[in-house]
């Protein structure tokens, strides 16, 4: 398998993103915070999606080449809604993953009409403060140009620590390829998260809604799914334990619960 990678272009910026499946629904993946570009792994995302592709169309988009300073979660939710909007993408099923699922939420809440259900996976509707002391810890280390250590101090908190123990060989090869320009990068995105609070917001969103959480959450802490839930009767929740923040890669079952959450009367 070999995934093309295409741009997409508005007036102000440059935004590449990669798609696979030929079904009749739009889904839309906004994957997490990371150090390199998601493009690299767009083989084995696509790999991974791979029971999803009959019914869906996939969409998966990285964020805006051009990033400016300071770039916050906001911001990147209304330069992802601008793509959507170039490329005719409506009636979305939109399914973020840690930094992916705040800007979904933010999506979600500020463009209503084009999100047709909507999955979060290991995010959060404010910064806690778990989260706030990760985030300065990755700053600190990409900052530094310090890679390895930048990628086992990631890999520690998302990953549970056996599959952390498994591949911490291949985290410090990874980080051999990291650039000093993806580490700026990669600084600037995490604190982009600093000030993120899609709370007062949450009641505008109109489509389904399945939170997926972590009570073995190293990096949100415990207690963020359930936030985004509260008070809000239509979402629903479900918590993994003993997967990590990473439970998005970590759960055999992941993806097989996104389907059903997307697709609940289709025949299996």
């Amino acid at each position: 398998m070999s995934i093309e990678i295409r741009s997409a272009k508005t007036d102000g910026f440059t935004m590449e993103y990669f798609q696979f499946g030929n079904g009749a629904k739009t889904l839309v993946i906004l994957p997490g915070l990371s150090v390199q570009s998601v493009m690299l792994s767009a083989d084995a995302i696509a790999q991974a999606y791979q029971p999803l592709c009959e019914e869906f169309t996939i969409y998966v988009f990285d964020r805006r080449k051009e990033t400016p300073d300071p770039y916050t979660v906001q911001e990147m939710a209304l330069d992802t809604a601008a793509v959507f909007r170039t490329l005719g993408l409506e009636h979305i099923h939109l399914f973020g993953a840690s930094q992916g699922g705040m800007i979904a939420l933010d999506i979600a809440a500020a463009c209503p009409e084009r999100i047709s259900k909507l999955m979060i996976g290991s995010a959060c509707a404010c910064v806690t403060e778990e989260l706030d002391c990760a985030v300065k810890e990755w700053s600190r280390l990409a900052k530094s140009g310090n890679a390895e250590a930048l990628y086992l101090s990631f890999g520690r908190a998302v990953y549970p620590q056996n599959i952390f123990e498994q591949s911490r060989a291949l985290l410090i090869e990874a980080a051999k390829s990291v650039t000093e320009a993806d580490l700026k990068r990669f600084a600037i995105m995490a604190e982009g998260i600093k000030e993120f609070d899609v709370t007062p917001d949450l009641e505008k969103i109109r489509c389904p809604v399945l939170v997926i959480g972590n009570k073995d959450d190293r990096v949100l802490g415990q207690g963020a799914a359930e936030t985004i839930c509260r008070n809000h009767p239509a979402f629903s929740l479900y918590m993994y334990d003993g997967y990590g923040h990473a439970s998005y890669d970590t759960a055999p079952d992941y993806k097989a619960r996104i389907l059903d959450f997307l697709s609940p009367d289709l025949q299996r």
